[in-house]
């Protein structure tokens, strides 16, 4: 690119970006705050629409989204009915018969095989269970794993609490019910035997609402858990990278634009789909560090929040700031967990994680270089490491079991 034409992009990146904060503007306050993302994320795709045209730009993303393989796995599926009749998808993948990676357990004359360790995979906010991708294809065969949606999440059903009444609103969401819900899933998809937990942001903290509610299934059957960029509160707190303005902006209007965005879902839809590069963005921005990425798996993630409706994503919104489950963690105290955060994540910073490491003395905290929220997709073989050492330490799988990074989440040539 000659110095003119790199001035161009430089100047069409620079009014990109005062036009989309000059827009947020107008719409007050809160638009002040969205603006600062908007506007960087608007240069970044200024920059783009000068050296790739629109059209090139959806066959790159149709071509991602045929070829990439994330996303694909599949087990055998269940449903789980939580308390207030809101179905829950599963699936598990059971270890290989005899033969293949698991060791092979010599039954006892008149003795039932004792029951394998289970290990439960719980997805962060706006994401579904094939954000554990990686992880799932690493383990598949070598333990037995359950994956689950999330009510209003992937193929779980709508919220029933939360549908609207005839007197208005339904019950508001609450992490407390997500713990319930992960109890009527194990119920249904491991009713017995040892189980490991592992949750990825609001996953960890419904295994935290699980352990508040159900300290004895804590103490008789959790052999271990892994939180994963997570927190046990004051998530009020949190900055997500912006000044001081923007954040108390957005701490004040936020909720009740999303709710309102969330009574007009289609039309808000509508407006995603237009908006499909200044959003890819946003995602981008607050899912990962590095630069060097796998086009592929960021297409991935942003699949996959896209994917979440509006009206969930305001309907989940408040229970965050409501969250405090540091009593909870006192459950976690005796049992071998691992904490493990990205040290740039802007969602949940990795100081939330050090809070629940200083909380759980006996745990191992894992702050990962050059990572952001999504760090079991940005750095896949990472989180799997240290996933299968917490398996091996607690007996789910043999020391020598092979469980490799089953790919890279790095950009070719990165």
């Amino acid at each position: 690119m000659s110095e003119s034409s790199a001035e161009a992009v430089a100047e069409a990146a620079t009014a990109a970006a005062a036009s989309a904060a000059g827009s947020w503007r107008r719409a007050g306050l809160l638009g002040t705050a969205i603006g600062v993302i908007a506007a960087g994320a608007a240069a970044g795709v200024a920059v783009e629409r000068m050296t790739v045209g629109r059209g090139m730009r959806q066959k790159a993303r149709l071509a991602l989204d045929s070829t990439g393989p994330y996303g694909t796995l599949r087990g055998k599926p269940g449903k789980a009915f939580a308390d207030d009749g809101t179905e829950l998808y599963y699936e598990i993948d059971e270890v290989e018969p005899d033969g293949g990676t698991a060791p092979r357990r010599r039954r006892l004359f008149g003795r039932k095989a004792p029951a394998p360790v289970t290990v439960v995979f719980c997805h962060g906010y706006c994401l579904n269970q094939d954000s554990w991708h990686f992880q799932r294809a690493a383990l598949r065969g070598v333990v037995r794993t359950v994956h689950w949606d999330q009510r209003s999440h992937g193929r779980s059903g709508r919220g029933v609490a939360q549908a609207p009444t005839a007197d208005g609103d339904g019950v508001p969401i609450s992490i407390d019910q997500l713990g319930r819900d992960l109890k009527a899933v194990i119920d249904a998809a491991a009713p017995e035997g040892p189980l490991v937990l592992v949750g990825h942001s609001m996953g960890g903290m419904t295994i935290m609402a699980l352990a508040g509610h159900y300290p004895e299934l804590i103490r008789d059957r959790v052999v271990g858990v892994a939180l994963v960029g997570t927190s046990s509160g004051r998530l009020g707190e949190v900055n997500y990278g912006l000044p001081v303005a923007g954040v108390n902006a957005i701490r004040r209007f936020l909720p009740g634009v999303l709710k309102a965005l969330g009574q007009q879902a289609e039309l808000v839809e509508r407006g995603r789909r237009a908006t499909a590069d200044l959003f890819a963005g946003i995602i981008k921005r607050y899912s990962f560090a590095s630069r060097d990425v796998d086009p592929a798996v960021a297409r991935f993630a942003e699949r996959m929040i896209e994917g979440t409706p509006i009206d969930v994503v305001a309907e989940f919104y408040p229970a965050f700031h409501e969250h405090d489950k540091t009593e909870a963690l006192k459950r976690l105290a005796d049992i071998p967990v691992l904490v493990l955060a990205g040290d740039q994540d802007l969602v949940t910073p990795s100081e939330h994680s050090e809070a629940i490491a200083d909380l759980l003395p006996d745990a191992e905290l894992v702050l990962v270089p050059d990572a952001g929220h999504l760090v079991m997709l940005e750095h896949a073989e990472v989180v799997t490491d240290r996933l299968a050492d917490l398996l091996a330490k607690v007996g789910a799988v043999p020391a020598g079991a092979n469980v490799g990074s089953h790919g890279s989440t790095a950009q070719p040539g990165g």
